[in-house]
């Protein structure tokens, strides 16, 4: 059973508001703004709304605003927006829905329509997030694959470059797992993996934090608002993590059982260089660990 959606509906006036909310609060979980700016904090707060209704017509900031600005911002892109207004000519119906809008509702209101609109639209909304999950989940592991990594970094990147804060990356290596999969097989392989994801991604528990497969044996943590010393602390536990574990390696020229090496890179991010310069940094911060007897983290930082 699907939880109730979050419904955002935006109008200057409190009389809509009540017709909509009362409209919609049978089957969802509805939160009112009364202007554009209330809107957009509403959109970016830590349960954003699944969909929003926006008036068009509203003083200071109107509808058109609102949209233009929430599918600006990465984080608010993807919420669907049906625009209501009492304007019904062709032209305004068609610039809303240039403007990202999937759909167009003319005042005044009629329930039923507006219930049917918001159902369609949450479902293809539930279906659009499965299969983007799906597209970005590894699929032996559960965990996010590198495209799922790669979307995060950007995002991330930009988010701590406009607030000028630090931005942790963690490259994680299980070491010699050439070795182990040529010695235990492929299955026995898939199984060391699952088991190494699953932990890693445990001890990453902050709900902005991402643990990826990136490749074969290759993993990547990405930590936001974190600085050195609290990303070489994690990287620490998640090497401990992993030789607590105990799975056997008998092919390991350095060790008994499975390990991992993990490079730290930590920086703050300036608008004018790539992100890739972050995970270049982690990289060398990984060499290192391998160079010098693996099974260990190292940080560089910035």
């Amino acid at each position: 059973m699907h939880a109730q959606a979050n419904i955002l509906v935006v109008d200057d006036s409190p009389d809509n508001l009540q017709v909509l909310a009362a409209v919609l609060k049978q089957d969802f979980k509805v939160k009112v703004a009364i202007n554009g700016e209330r809107a957009l904090a509403l959109a970016t707060a830590p349960e954003p709304p699944d969909l929003i209704l926006l008036d068009v017509m509203m003083p200071g900031m109107d509808g058109y605003e609102v949209c233009t600005r929430l599918k600006q911002n990465p984080a608010t892109a993807r919420i669907p927006v049906l625009f209501v207004s009492s304007r019904d000519d062709e032209e305004d119906e068609a610039h809303g829905l240039s403007l990202g809008a999937i759909d167009y509702i003319v005042k005044p209101i009629r329930p039923s329509i507006v219930q049917a609109r918001v159902r369609n639209h949450i479902e293809l909304k539930r279906s659009r997030d499965l299969l983007e999950r799906l597209t970005l989940q590894d699929h032996l592991t559960g965990i996010g694959n590198r495209r799922r990594f790669d979307d995060a970094l950007d995002l991330e990147w930009q988010r701590a470059a406009r607030a000028q804060a630090p931005l942790s990356l963690i490259a994680i290596d299980i070491d010699h797992f050439k070795a182990y999969n040529d010695h235990y097989g492929h299955p026995g392989g898939d199984q060391c993996l699952v088991q190494v994801a699953r932990t890693l991604a445990a001890s990453a528990a902050r709900p902005g934090d991402l643990v990826a497969r990136c490749g074969g044996e290759e993993f990547a943590c990405l930590l936001p608002a974190t600085d050195s010393a609290g990303a070489l602390r994690l990287a620490g536990q998640m090497c401990s993590a992993i030789a607590d574990l105990g799975l056997e390696h008998a092919q390991s020229p350095t060790h008994c059982h499975v390990t991992i090496s993990l490079g730290v890179g930590t920086l703050t991010p300036q608008a004018h260089e790539p992100a890739q310069s972050l995970v270049d940094m982690a990289d060398a911060a990984l060499y290192a660990a391998k160079s010098t007897g693996r099974n260990r983290a190292i940080a560089r930082a910035r």
